[in-house]
């Protein structure tokens, strides 16, 4: 199998098409497995965390109301404050008469139980985020990173977008019911990821069993914590307008997986659920690695260069996870907006290698060029301009009726 995708690179198949994204095909594995499982939840996603392969998805691109799911973006902005050195562990926030009244007790919702008017170490309110889902430990947090509860939204969303969540839309730090506020299961797995690999040392706080504060001891609410498993973390959430949600992570032999899932009817659905899809994902597949980090993948067309194309590679080994005793059939693909324009710098992340089972994409993973191309002579660029042109009218007749046909039969 291995074999046959290396040998792809001198196949016909590896070949450009530029359609407005250009298209690299790489041409089916042999590896006829189907999810052979399914859940009751309406909307659910397990990614394997090292490869990004997508094991299970159902409904992962709907959006969602996060609950207080949503804390784990409120963690990682407070993460990454942290980090860049605007506030320290140390640092002792106010608990405002709002974060009090509408997150603290008199709310009767899920709290730390912090005392009005009282300053709590940001350390302390994080535990009280992560392991008692305190929405006044929220509130606090955000007024004393950002000022307020709006602007710290503000953070939230600009946060968000340069992770890469594109679709979720973040308007409150702690979960309120707001129809505006909005994630993916799939992006949720994605920056649950993010927070994980970026943040080891305060990911930490995500596995504490329990968390005592005011003289109250309060347990996790993560119900994954207290199965054997291997999990160690991330966030529950439950309001009548969610249904009850979890994204969780755990670890066996090495090997993490992170599932996101929304729409439970019941908490005990949530945890069987989710115990279910975690072992089926640690059982049911074996790691292959198809492409080294630094090896050649394929090549983007390049526009008025010294060369006609770049090579491209990923930075990291290119790895899928296939299903044990199944015969999968894999397409890839490389994408990207073509042709470059001269010149191209080495290292610039220019394309996405899409690789698919049947119609379910197991992996997106950024490539960037392998080396640079100078500006080409004269001669060089007329040729480039002129089939350009050639190209354009392609594309305007015929081009896509012919990516479609190209794409399908793979």
């Amino acid at each position: 199998m291995i074999a046959q995708l290396k040998a792809l690179r001198t196949s016909p198949f590896w070949a450009l098409l530029r359609l407005g994204a250009a298209i690299i095909s790489l041409a089916p594995l042999d590896s006829a497995f189907a999810q052979t499982i399914d859940t009751s939840v309406p909307h659910a996603i397990l990614i394997d965390a090292d490869t990004g392969s997508v094991l299970f998805e159902k409904d992962a691109d709907a959006p969602v109301t996060p609950a207080s799911t949503v804390k784990t973006m409120t963690a990682e902005v407070v993460f990454h404050e942290l980090t860049e050195g605007r506030i320290k562990l140390d640092d002792q926030f106010l608990i405002s008469e709002n974060a009090w009244r509408t997150g603290g007790a008199p709310a009767r919702a899920s709290s730390m139980f912090a005392a009005l008017n009282s300053h709590v170490r940001v350390e302390d309110l994080i535990r009280g985020l992560v392991i008692d889902s305190g929405n006044d430990a929220a509130i606090a947090l955000a007024e004393g990173v950002a000022g307020s509860e709006g602007a710290f939204a503000t953070l939230m969303m600009k946060r968000g977008r340069e992770l890469g969540l594109t679709r979720s839309v973040f308007t409150n730090s702690w979960g309120k019911d707001d129809p505006e506020q909005k994630v993916t299961p799939r992006e949720m797995t994605l920056l649950a990821a993010h927070v994980i690999q970026t943040y080891p040392d305060f990911y930490k706080y995500f596995g504490e069993k329990e968390f005592l504060w005011n003289k109250i001891k309060q347990s996790n609410r993560n119900p994954l914590l207290t199965m054997d498993i291997g999990a160690d973390g991330l966030k529950t959430g439950n309001i009548d307008a969610s249904g009850y949600g979890l994204i969780g992570s755990a670890v066996q032999n090495g090997q993490r997986l992170i599932l996101a899932l929304y729409g439970a009817a019941s908490a005990k659905e949530r945890a069987d659920e989710a115990r279910k899809l975690f072992l089926w994902g640690f059982r049911s597949f074996d790691s292959k690695m198809i492409f080294a980090a630094g090896e050649v993948i394929g090549a983007a067309k390049v526009y008025g260069g010294a060369s006609s194309d770049v090579p491209l590679v990923a930075e990291r080994e290119v790895k899928i996870l296939l299903p044990r005793n199944g015969a999968d059939r894999f397409t890839g693909r490389i994408v990207y907006e073509g042709p470059l324009m001269a010149p191209v710098e080495a290292g610039q992340q220019v394309a996405r290698l899409k690789i698919s089972r049947g119609s379910t994409q197991v992996l997106d993973l950024p490539l960037k060029t392998a080396a640079s191309v100078e500006v080409g002579s004269l001669p060089r660029r007329a040729m480039d301009a002129g089939l350009e042109y050639a190209g354009d009218l392609f594309r305007k007749y015929v081009g896509s009726k012919f990516e479609k046909k190209f794409v399908s039969s793979q």
